[in-house]
């Protein structure tokens, strides 16, 4: 679309591609980590897990990109998230070991991810397109090194091979294609609003989404939390909505030192006097 003139991209260079492929590598990890989540849990566990993230990334924005102390309010929603969590955990009928192993690591490398893309959108100087260019296409390079690493390729030839050699399917092209497209959008608007807003004001964004995610999840599939765990999830929500990021390193202007408009005491005045006189002289 860059060459048709739809759009403007940065062009590719490889010292570019060297300075982003730090970032492209740990957003792969959180696709990674995020999908193996989904495999082993319900979608209710991701969100709770997803809901913890803005405190641990106001935390790690405050000491590693020396942005603004969190403020009371977000220590209170710390404690109104983690409650919502905890209490979720404690009725989460589909609770293993593995799952949360999953969740565990996705959390690590979630927060990672926001923080560290906050710095290099912030630092690296594409626009915004030329940020959808290198993450998507650097990511897209790295990925056959983990399915060799994860024997997911023997995953991909089994389902071709139960297709008795019918490789193209309409309706799974479609499918991916569908979802191609919407990876494009919310990658550029992604990065649209990375490069506006904190790195965690993105990550309040993100949880504060899952609402809709969580009926839809209730209406069409089983595999849900019990009511008593949707409260906490709910609960958990609403601790991630009360985030709110402190203000307090205001930028604190020079002040100009005031002029010395004192009166010259008598002992100046007298050696100023003296002064005169010997020039008279």
């Amino acid at each position: 679309m860059g060459k048709l003139g739809f759009l403007y991209h940065d062009a590719f260079n490889l010292e570019t591609a060297k300075k982003f492929l730090p970032a492209a590598f740990v957003f792969y990890l959180a696709i990674f980590t995020n999908t193996n989540l989904l495999r082993h849990a319900n979608v209710d566990t991701f969100i709770v897990f997803r809901s913890l993230t803005p405190l641990l990334v106001a935390i790690a924005d405050t000491l590693f990109r020396k942005q603004p102390i969190p403020s009371r309010l977000t220590f209170l929603s710390l404690f109104i998230i983690l409650g919502g969590a905890v209490g979720y955990v404690a009725t989460d009928s589909a609770f293993t070991l593995t799952a949360y192993s999953w969740a565990l690591a996705y959390l690590v490398t979630i927060v990672s991810e926001m923080v560290y893309i906050k710095h290099i959108v912030s630092s690296i100087g594409l626009n915004t397109w030329g940020l959808v260019l290198y993450n998507n296409l650097l990511s897209l390079l790295i990925s056959p090194v983990f399915w060799v690493l994860t024997g997911e390729y023997r995953e991909v030839f089994g389902a071709l091979g139960s297709n008795g050699g019918d490789w193209f399917r309409i309706d799974a092209f479609s499918a991916v294609a569908l979802s191609c497209v919407f990876g494009v959008l919310i990658s550029f608007f992604g990065f649209a609003a990375r490069k506006a807003i904190s790195a965690t004001a993105f990550t309040v964004t993100g949880v504060v989404n899952k609402f809709l995610t969580v009926v839809i999840n209730v209406m069409i599939w089983d595999k849900h939390a019990t009511p008593f765990g949707l409260l906490c999830l709910l609960f958990t929500l609403c601790g991630g909505v009360l985030y709110q990021q402190s203000v307090t390193n205001a930028r604190v202007e020079p002040v100009a030192k005031p002029k010395d408009n004192r009166e010259p005491d008598a002992e100046n005045v007298l050696l100023i006097e003296r002064k005169e006189d010997d020039a008279d002289k």
